[in-house]
Order: structure tokens, then sequence, then C-alpha cells
């Protein structure tokens, strides 16, 4: 059936597919079925309207004979799909209006849907727009990853300490996926290589099964559908029937918790070599499963595979899948016959890769010996490919194999047609440092590719208040084309519409203060400053930072507690890795912090602190809209680019931020005087870092500083063990790689200019709304067009 003849959805033929699924998917009767019964009948109701377009698009892309472009990526963060999907396909009345007449409350049951665990951050946040994008932008394309029975923990605390316990998403059926048992594909591990007719043979000794679990991801109108494949690992041989028979019931079983291990949970801790070996076989087994699926459909369209870069782009989201170089350089030359040379060539002719840090510890590298244990073969090939490029560069100075390590940015960047980093300071600094020596080899490999939010989930669903304005406003073409926000900046210096926008920000606030009176016990005036900080925890960008300047404003607040200070409730969430001690710390000061402060009588009026548990998607978008300020706070040269700052200052919320990532573009296109600026530029914390005893030097000229410092080493926070932050604030005072010291009296002296210009809240409507107004460049879709025309050479249909 062509799309153009899809019959449209009434709220009648709505609420009778839903009545349908009801009946025949889930076998209940209205009197019987509970919420998810409702919430998974509607589910499917939407998603059968998806499945003619997705397999129109299919159509359309055999057809066409198009080039296909492969996104492979260790995490996508797509957060809950339901209202996504009623969203893009314009059903948001009908679907409210089926439910009010079935007696269900909408919002009810779309908050019923688990939030997909399948990311940790930024990353896999930025995968989840881009495939939606890409669907928006009717461009073939295919998501790949790791279906994670668990993905990321779920986070609680107990005594203020971050607590870790399984994700459990699946514990309730999937809506969106379908199972595809005939996709499946051998995976090794282990063995030996052995020569066989002068050439290499590759004999596992471990084997598992990837099998496909299919997701449709539609664009914006739902013109277009594309696919998220995810695999599961699963048992060649999952039951040995011999065990269970003599009484050995655990060893019946084990193949298949073995092999399940692989899929089970979203980046293991890697602090043991168990935990090691686990990471690569993730990242083999997605990535081995991924290419053998884009081999099987190229094969059936072509039957040249010197078309592969013609045909096909593969883009590597970070170093995670960097193995595909080595793994495809395998297919085409042991299996197909291939010389090395030629695939080789044709390899890095397919593959592109996305660098997301600048830090090199963050660039991924694997002992000789874990990698050789697991992937003899392609160890092999990573010298074969290494000596290729010496001999071509004989003048290199560097190595993929150093200090018996396999460095996968190196290989990632050498087996790539483009390389390109993701915010214009974060690509400049990629040229000057981590890739330096590559750079100069290779010049016109590095491109930039600013990243970006889609629209559709990160204004038009999570702020219908403010989109509701804007579409009275400019009409609704915002909504694909981004860039026209521009329209609404005239009507900013009306003091009519200034007032419709404040009023659209403060019901977000109120609902958000309900939600933290409800479930955290938190009493907050929606008429505070909300001033939030959510990110994954790490030192570099800055929660300690945030939090030291609360305890110095804290005790400013203590000390004159009549001086009319602007009333503000600073909020963090986020979660630390497992096996980051530090940042798992820099959590249980917050929290400590928090019930010092929340506590004080003198001050409460003034400040509140609160750390809101367990971070997904569906917090973000609670928490996003409410947001008068957004804290983009990282050393100078360390974030990449962010997607955080931009989703706050499309929502109308001025960022406080350094000059790093995409903070620079944002500032630039929102303008200085609406952005907060503080803090050393990249090359001053490159030459303060140099300056003997740095820190120590800037705690002495800041007396703020020194006794918020002094607060936190004395046990002011943490009474019953005094001593608890001693190692922080040693950090702080002595190494502080990351220059919190150094930035603070900055930071402060911004965020005094913060309180200033929230006091005048007229002028802070201007401020948050010119941020909208002009934050329309940040959209994924004008990142995808980018890669499609830069990198991929892929087209719309």
């Amino acid at each position: 059936m062509n799309i153009a003849t899809l019959p449209a959805v009434s709220t009648d033929t709505l609420r009778d597919a839903i009545l349908s699924h009801l009946a025949y998917s889930f076998g209940k009767t209205p009197e019987a079925a509970q919420i998810e019964d409702w919430r998974m009948a509607l589910s499917f109701a939407i998603r059968d309207r998806m499945v003619a377009r997705w397999f129109e698009a299919t159509r359309r892309t055999y057809e066409a004979e198009a080039k296909r472009v492969y996104y492979l990526s260790m995490e996508f963060l797509i957060g809950r799909l339901l209202e996504d999907g009623i969203v893009n396909l314009r059903l948001q009345e009908q679907a409210r209006a089926a439910l009010y007449d079935l007696g269900l409350d909408y919002d009810a049951v779309l908050a019923d849907e688990p939030d997909a665990a399948l990311g940790n951050g930024g990353l896999g946040r930025l995968a989840a727009c881009f495939l939606e994008s890409l669907s928006t932008l009717s461009c073939p394309a295919m998501g790949y990853g790791i279906r994670y029975e668990h993905g990321l923990f779920r986070q609680s605390f107990h005594d203020g300490r971050q607590v870790e316990a399984p994700e459990t998403w699946l514990l309730q059926r999937h809506a969106w996926e379908f199972e595809r048992p005939e996709a499946r594909y051998r995976i090794g591990f282990g063995g030996q290589v052995r020569e066989s007719g002068g050439r290499a043979v590759w004999t596992p000794e471990e084997e598992v099964d990837a099998e496909a679990f299919d997701t449709p991801i539609a664009g914006w109108q739902g013109h277009w559908v594309n696919t998220l494949r995810l695999w599961s690992a699963k048992a060649v041989h999952p039951f040995d029937l011999t065990s269970f028979n003599r009484g050995d019931f655990a060893a019946a079983a084990a193949p298949e918790a073995l092999a399940r291990t692989i899929s089970r949970v979203l980046y293991p801790d890697d602090t043991t070599e168990q935990g090691k070996e686990l990471r690569l076989k993730q990242e083999f087994f997605f990535t081995a499963a991924a290419l053998r699926d884009i081999l099987r459909r190229f094969d059936s369209e072509y039957d040249d595979l010197g078309r592969l870069p013609e045909k096909v782009a593969i883009q590597l989201n970070d170093t995670h899948p960097a193995i595909a170089g080595p793994e495809l350089v395998r297919i085409l030359h042991d299996e197909r016959g291939i010389d090395f040379d030629t695939a080789m060539t044709l390899a890095q002719g397919t593959l592109n890769y996305t660098n997301h840090t600048l830090l090199p510890e963050a660039l991924e590298s694997w002992h000789e010996g874990v990698f050789g244990k697991l992937l003899p073969r392609h160890l092999q090939i990573v010298d074969r490919i290494d000596d290729a490029h010496a001999r071509a560069h004989p003048s290199r100075g560097f190595s993929m194999r150093a200090d018996h390590q396999v460095r996968m940015g190196e290989l990632s960047f050498v087996m790539a047609n483009r390389v390109n980093g993701v915010s214009a300071l974060h690509t400049g600094l990629m040229k000057e440092t981590v890739f330096a020596e590559l750079n100069a080899l290779h010049p016109e490999k590095i491109v930039n590719q600013t990243n970006g939010v889609t629209p559709r989930r990160w204004l038009l669903s999570c702020n219908p208040g403010l989109s509701e304005l804007i579409t009275d406003t400019i009409g609704d073409g915002w909504v694909a084309d981004l860039e026209r926000l521009r329209e609404i900046e005239p009507e900013v210096e009306d003091a009519g519409w200034r007032d419709r926008f404040a009023a659209a920000k403060r019901a977000n606030k109120a609902t958000l203060s309900d939600w933290l009176g409800e479930t955290q016990g938190l009493q907050v005036d929606p008429e505070a400053m909300f001033d939030i900080q959510i990110k994954r925890m790490h030192e570099y960008k800055r929660q300690h930072l945030n939090i030291l300047e609360a305890i110095a404003h804290w005790q400013e607040i203590k000390d004159a507690p009549d001086a009319g200070w602007v009333p503000r409730i600073k909020i963090f969430a986020g979660k630390a890795a497992p096996g980051y001690a530090f940042a798992k710390d820099i959590i249980r000061l917050i929290n400590d912090v928090s019930r010092v402060v929340n506590a004080d009588q003198a001050t409460r009026e003034a400040l509140q602190v609160a750390f809101l548990p367990n971070y997904n998607v569906t917090l973000a978008e609670r928490l996003i809209p409410a947001a008068d300020l957004s804290e983009q706070i990282s050393t100078a040269g360390k974030e990449a680019s962010g997607t955080g700052n931009m989703k706050f200052a499309l929502n109308g919320a001025p960022t406080i931020g350094t000059l790093d990532g995409a903070n620079v573009e944002i500032r630039e296109h929102v303008g200085a005087e609406n952005f907060f600026l503080f803090g050393m530029t990249a090359p001053e914390v490159t030459a303060r870092r140099e300056v003997e005893a740095h820190a120590r030097q800037a705690i002495e000229a800041d007396p703020r500083l020194a006794r918020a410092l002094e607060a936190v080493g004395s046990g002011v926070f943490s009474p019953d063990e005094p001593d608890r932050y001693a190692h922080i604030v040693e950090n702080l005072s002595g190494h502080d790689y990351f220059l919190v010291a150094s930035d603070f009296t900055d930071y402060w002296r911004a965020q005094r200019e913060v309180d200033s210009a929230y006091a005048d809240r007229d002028r802070w409507t201007r401020m948050a709304a010119l941020n909208t107004a002009r934050s329309g460049w940040f959209s994924s879709d004008r990142t995808i067009r980018g890669y499609m025309d830069d990198i991929w050479g892929a087209k719309s249909l």
C-alpha cells in the first residue's frame, strides 16, 4: 500500500483498534484490563500505523538501489517510545480522545511505559535523536546495538551513597520490537588461527548466536520509518540434557547463562579482568553481527563487493565498534578471498568514525593479552593494518600497538573514510591534541558535524505549553524546520508575548514542584530559580564545582540572612559508573550537603539542594522544560559537544558555562548577553596546569573557596565521619587536574550575575525567550543533513 493512500485515523478507528488488541493480542476484557494492558493495546494500535510505512520505506529503498546508512552504537537511549510514536504520527488528539472515551487518563497510560535502559547519557541519546532525524529526512538507515536485558543500572541512595540495582525495563513485554529469529548469526571468540591453502582460518573456541530484535523508528509525520536492530546473545546449544539428567542442573543451564551475560548489562564494571573480557566481547558481538547482516543485505542486491563503499556507509559511534575495521577486512580477505590491500581499501571507503572525547584515557585501548585471547585473528589483522599504514607513512611516530595495548582510537582513524568531531571547538582540538599526528598525515580526513537534538521530543513533546505558544505565533512549520524559530524573535519585544512565555515556564515549574513534593518530600516554591545540572557524573563535568559554590553560597546566606537573596533550588541528577569511586563520593557529598542545607531554617527560603535518583530520559523530559538555569560547567577542552546544553537553551533556560564543547556555538547563536560565561579557555587551562601549586594559589586567593573546602574537610556535612571527604579536599587542594579551584572565583562571580539577572524577571524572560528563538540551528535534522552531504554521500528518498 502506498503511504499516500493510507486512510486517516479517526478517534473511533483508534478506539476500536485499542479494544481489538486488548481482546485478541492480550486476551483481556475492558473490565479485567489493568493499566499495563491498556498501554500495550494502545502501543500496538499505534505501531500498526507504522508498519505499512515501514514496509513502504524498505520497498522504496530497494527500488531506488539507494545507498544505506548503518549507525553502530553501544548505546541507544531511546527512552519511552509510545508518545514519540503518537506525536510523530500526529495522533495526539485521537489518542487522548480515544482513551477518554474508554474512561482512561491519557497521561497515566503513557507514564506506565518503562524507560528503555539502553544507554548512559549523551552518547546514547545522540544516537536516538539521529535515528529519529534519519527517518524524518527519509534517509535509508538502520541502527545497530545490543538489546541489554538490564541496561544501565537503576540508581537509588542509601545514606547518600549510590546503590546500583538491575534496571528491569524488560520485565514487561516491550511493545515496540519484532523478534527476528531468522536473522541469526554465529559469533566466535578465542580459539586458534591456522593456515590452510595459503589462507588464514580462524577456529573460535567459544561461540554464541546473535538474534535480532527490530524496532521501527518513525520520523516526523510518519512519512518514513527506519529500523533499530538490537542483538540479543543466545546459546548455540542452550541446554545440556545429559548434565540435567545426572542432577547437575546448574551445568545444564550454564551455556545459556554464559551467552546471556553478553547482552545482559550495559557497561559491566571493567575494573576486573573478567569485566574487561566481557566488555570486549560485547563490542565484538554486536559489531560482528551487524557487519554480517549488512553484507547479507548487500549481497541480496549486488554481486560486486567492489561497490561496497558506493552503496554502504557505516558510522562508528565512538571507539566501541572500532573492531569493525579488522572484522570487515577479515570477512573480505579470509572468507571472501579478496586480497588484503583491496579488502583494507574497501573497508576504509565504507567506515566512518565519530570521536566523542579529548580525554586520552577515554580513547579505548585493550591489553594485547586480552585482545589476542578473545580475537586472535583480529590481532594479526591489526598488525597488518598498522604495518600497511606505516609503510605508506614511514615518517610517522606512533603505532596501533604500544605499551602492549591495542589502541582503538588510532585504529578507528586509520580505517575510516572520514573522522568527525561533534562541535567546532572539539574538532579543532582533535586536530591539535589526540589526533595531531594523524591529522598531519591525513589533513583531509577530519571534518566537523556539531551535534543536535530532535525538536520533536525535546520541545514539541516535552514542553507542550511552550510549543503551543510557538505554533500560535508562527505556525507548526518549525517542527520540521527548527531554524524557523527565529521568526518568533520580533515577538520577544512584545510584553504580552513575554508574559505568555513566562506563564508557560511557570506552569512547567509548578508541575515539577508538585512532583518533587509527591516523590521526594521536597517543598519548593515555583517562584524560586530552578538551577539544574543533569549529566553523567564525572570529574571533568565538575559537579563538585557546583556543590562547592552552593556551600559557599549557603555560608554567605547564613552570615547575612536578610540580604535579599534570590531564592534558588539547585537540582542535580546523574549516575556514576560503578567502578568510579571518586564520582560516587561526589554524589554522596551532594546528598550530605542537601541534608544539612535543606534542614537549615535560617537559609532554606533562599537555598535548597536536591539530588534526584535514577536519572533517565523520562526525568530529563520533566526537568528540562522547568529549568531556569542550565549548568554546563566542564573544564574547557574536555567536553566534546554536549546535547543537554542544547535542550536547555531550546526550552528557554540561559546557560552558565565555560567555553567548552558546543557551549561556544550556543553562545554565538543566542548572544553573549544571554549566556553567563566564566572560566578559563582551553589554552588557558593548559597553561594553568603548568603553574606549580595552582590549586593552592587559587584557594589562598579566595576566602570563600577556602571556607567551603574547610567545611567539607572538617566534617560539617558528615559529622558522623568527619574525614569522609578529606580525599576530595586533598584532590582539589593539590593535583586538581580539572581546575575546580582555579575556576571557582569566576564561577562565583557569574552566579551572582545570574542572581542579578533573575531578580529582574522581565529581563530574565527576554533572555530565556531569545535562547529559544535562536537555538534552531541545534537540530539533529541539520546535523544529519551534514553527515549525509559531507560524510556518507547518502540521499533522501
